[in-house]
């Protein structure tokens, strides 16, 4: 569900992965969510259509924050130990969620003899006792690499991210940094390189591309761009009150009641911080840009309600909630038709436009760049999930999220919100009926906050939300249904009761690792409470991410032992990932008990992933 939360990206594992970095992207600005204020007792049971308090995150004060990360980062090699991780590997503390009956939720990145993991990261959800009730992990494998010296020169990688950079039309692009890695995200565990190059995108954004090279084999493995764009111009808010700071006759865009947020003046620059918005007098600009300080006050206006909507809404003091403000920077460039976020120096950047300003008002006049009820509207976004939506820009990959939250929160089919007409469809053409912004926005962040992590795909978004809203207000209640019957929506999973989507489903989401050329892996099912035999036509969907898929032999392994053969070994078959979904004659297996997944690489030089796999009674 980064998410990402754009990303560069090359094979069509890549590709693939570039869905899972549209949800978790957004996970990575707001995953570590806490909520504040003192926990109270609560009942264990939801009453109906209300969240359970005693499962939802209390509200802390940054201090009480700050004072649960620091206890868990006195536990952490304890916390290591318990959870069954190596003695090279170690935990870093990113954040803590309270619920309100005392469990904790702690969000922890990781390193492997002293190097940081990319995809290592985890959360630990321990009950009020101490006992830990789970742990989800964004790899499933075992971390463990054969050396820590690099076969590969740090120049070599450095020289391959450049030209990556250079292919992608970057603009006097440099390696700005070289480090040490343990990639984990996809595969099995390699020592590698994370080469960062700046300079221009093709443009005039910021670069800051990811290249993942690995230190034994030279292969690039992974690339992102960690400036993250929205397209649009600058804002247009009208005559808003601001909130700023006085220092003897002059006032500064400073908000000491949100951060201390400032808001800088690039003056058409494309580096540095800029100048921060000084004068004598309290009213900032006039409405038009003819006077750069108009495009100061949308910007800082902009940044005081989104901090007081996260306040408000799930009790968050800042992006990283730990009250301190990110800061704005207006005016970039020239004419920039655009707006980024930048990690390294956690800020926002706002570009002039060329011409006209962005406003859309409440009878929807302008040119929305997005459509959550039919995404497709603007040209480019996918309204449903399918195999191959990982090729497409996250921009556009990203539709069926914001499809899911569309139909969970209004609904399908007809109506009018505010005046302006929606008309909703769904994947499997079945009714949605929704339950609400509020109770959706509330699933869906502590998904986020407490669910996702970095290799979280559509499957593991709607496993997290699945838990959230079932934590929230219970397994068998409307919202849990919804939760379901929206996503199958727009083709991710089955329909509550098992209707529509072709049948009851059952699913995994639990990555596997595929070593290499050796053994055989599998991954679990267990089915209960049906009668009889399975079906002959039972219907087995596979997710996989493998580079030269031809590498694997895949079976369908029954409760009795019997195995099905899904898919022979090939040598000529050199494209990337399976997934598929095959339809096997089960009809001598008891519909009850464990079913296996299994697959096996039969050829060096590649591996891949098991991210998830689903069987479904017609």
């Amino acid at each position: 569900m980064r998410s990402n939360l754009s990303r560069g990206r090359t094979s069509h594992t890549s590709h693939r992965r570039t869905a899972t970095v549209a949800l978790a992207g957004v996970a990575a600005l707001i995953a570590a969510a806490v909520q504040s204020g003192a926990a109270s007792a609560a009942p264990a049971t939801p009453q109906a259509g209300k969240a359970n308090p005693a499962h939802s995150a209390v509200r802390l004060t940054p201090s009480q924050r700050a004072e649960l990360v620091r206890h868990a980062g006195s536990g952490t090699a304890a916390t290591a130990r318990g959870i069954g991780l190596g003695a090279q590997e170690k935990l870093v503390v990113k954040d803590v969620v309270k619920d309100g009956d005392g469990t904790l939720h702690t969000r922890y990145e990781r390193t492997y003899a002293g190097l940081p993991v990319l995809g290592g990261d985890l959360v630990v959800t321990t009950a009020k006792s101490g006992k830990t009730m789970e742990v989800i992990r964004a790899t499933g494998a075992t971390l463990k690499v054969a050396g820590l010296t690099p076969a590969v020169p740090e120049a070599a990688a450095r020289r391959q991210a450049v030209q990556r950079a250079r292919a992608l039309g970057a603009d006097r692009p440099a390696a700005d940094s070289v480090r040490k890695v343990i990639w984990a995200a996809t595969g099995t565990p390699v020592l590698a390189y994370e080469t960062v190059v700046g300079g221009l995108q093709d443009d005039g954004t910021p670069n800051r591309l990811h290249v993942i090279t690995d230190a034994a084999t030279g292969k690039k493995l992974y690339e992102y761009q960690g400036i993250e764009t929205g397209v649009g111009n600058t804002q247009y808010s009208g005559q808003v009150s601001l909130t700023t700071t006085q220092s003897g006759s002059t006032y500064t865009l400073t908000d000491g009641a949100r951060g201390g947020h400032k808001t800088y003046n690039l003056n058409h620059g494309s580096s540095g911080t800029g100048t921060l918005f000084s004068q004598s007098s309290d009213t900032w600009g006039n409405g038009s840009n003819s006077n750069a300080a108009t495009a100061g006050a949308d910007a800082h206006y902009g940044a005081a309600l989104t901090w007081d909507y996260y306040k408000s809404t799930f009790g968050r003091t800042g992006i990283k909630n730990n009250g301190v403000g990110a800061y704005s920077r207006v005016h970039y460039g020239n004419a920039y038709v655009n707006a980024f976020w930048d990690d390294s120096c956690f800020c926002m950047t706002y570009g002039d436009g060329s011409g006209n300003g962005e406003k859309i008002d409440i009878n929807g006049n302008g040119t929305p760049l997005r459509y959550m009820d039919k995404p497709s509207k603007d040209g480019a976004s996918k309204d449903n999930w399918y195999s191959g939506i990982g090729g497409v820009d996250v921009h556009y990959s990203s539709g069926p999220a914001n499809h899911f939250f569309y139909l969970l929160s209004e609904g399908s089919g007809a109506k009018v919100v505010n005046g302006v007409s929606y008309n909703s469809p769904t994947a499997d053409g079945l009714p949605v009926t929704g339950i609400g912004r509020d109770k959706a926005l509330q699933i869906w962040y502590r998904a986020l906050s407490t669910k996702w992590t970095s290799t979280t795909n559509y499957a593991g978004a709607r496993t997290g939300t699945l838990a959230a809203a079932g934590e929230l207000y219970g397994t068998s209640s409307a919202e849990y249904k919804a939760v379901q019957d929206a996503w199958a929506g727009v083709g991710v999973g089955s329909r509550s009761g098992g209707g529509g989507g072709g049948g009851t489903s059952y699913e995994s989401t639990t990555p596997v690792a595929v070593p290499d050329n050796g053994p055989a892996v599998t991954s679990d099912i267990t089915v209960s409470g049906r009668t009889g035999n399975a079906p002959g036509n039972l219907q087995v969907s596979v997710d996989i991410t493998h580079t030269w898929r031809g590498d694997l032999v895949i079976d369908l392994v029954g409760p009795s032992g019997t195995a099905y053969r899904l898919k022979n070994f090939s040598s000529s078959d050199s494209a990337d990932n399976v997934n598929e979904t095959y339809t096997v004659n089960a009809s001598a297996e008891p519909a009850n008990g464990t079913w296996k997944l299994r697959v096996q690489d039969q050829a060096t030089y590649d591996t891949g992933t098991i991210n998830g796999w689903k069987l479904t009674f017609p």
